[in-house]
This record gives structure tokens, sequence and C-alpha cells, in this order.
């Protein structure tokens, strides 16, 4: 039996905390293809890849695309870029999960919740998050709320 080590135990409860606490929740459930606010053609829990009109999947389509790429496309991009990543807090992790789902791993990247982590200023880093609030050029109501339910998280991490 392989041996479970720390590190893999933190990664599966900040994609597992992500994917429950903010990513489904904000995100909703379409079995359909459908285009966001801004046109973009989404399906099941925000999945944008290869989404075009008329598709259509089951949940447990929609549940195993969402874990894969947030495992995969977010959470391990993440680990690359912001050193000691799998350190940080959990709450912290997750709620930079749920961010850089959507607003992709470049941006993220290069935000300044990102550059505040890496100098070590995670209180500040929750802080930086919430300035993702806006679609098209414009602040969305929902967007505040989805930061703020992060920032609530992100800062129950945060001694």
């Amino acid at each position: 039996m392989p041996r479970i080590t720390k590190k893999a135990v933190a990664a599966v409860a900040a994609v597992a905390l992500s994917i429950g606490a903010l990513i489904k929740p904000w995100e909703g459930l379409s079995l359909t293809s459908y285009p966001d606010i801004v046109g973009v053609w989404t399906a099941c829990y925000g999945e944008t890849l290869g989404i075009r009109p008329g598709m259509k999947f089951t949940k447990p389509e929609c549940e195993d695309k969402l874990l894969t790429r947030v495992a995969n496309d977010y959470y391990r991009p993440l680990t690359q870029c912001i050193v000691g990543f799998d350190r940080k807090p959990v709450e912290w992790q997750a709620a930079a999960i749920s961010v850089t789902y959507n607003v992709g791993v470049g941006t993220a990247c290069n935000s300044s919740f990102a550059r505040l982590a890496r100098a070590g200023k995670i209180k500040e880093s929750c802080q930086a998050m919430t300035l993702f609030n806006r679609a098209g050029g414009k602040v969305v109501r929902g967007l505040v709320n989805r930061r703020a339910a992060e920032i609530k998280l992100c800062l129950r991490g945060v001694a």
C-alpha cells in the first residue's frame, strides 16, 4: 500500500474544501451549455474549456470534470507559481483555488494576492482576492458576494 504523505493530504483537503465550500455553491450546476454574463460558453460547475452551444452533460460527468480540472489545471499550477503554496493554511489554499478557477491561472499567478502570498503576507493576500469583482469591466454583485465568501474562509486560516 502506498504511503500517503502530509502534502498529499493537504492537497486533497484544499481541493475538496474549495470545490465544496466555494466553487459549487457559487458556480451552480448547469447540465446544458449556456453563455455566461460576458458571453463565454459555460456548462457544469462553471466549466468553459471546450464548451460549445447545445452541449449536454450528466451530473457525474460534471463532477468528474470539476475534480479533474481543479486538481490538475488550478491546484498544480498554483503550487508552481506560489512557492510554498501547499504549506499555507488550507483555508487560504481553498480560497486561492476558487479565485483562480474563476479568473484563470495566468491572472491569478500575476496578481497581488499571489505576490503577497509569496511574501508570506497571508492576511493581506486574502484581502487582495476581493479585487476580482468585475466581469466585462463592470463590478458584478455576484462576484462581490463570492469574494466575500472566499475572504471569510480565507481569514479563518490566518492566525
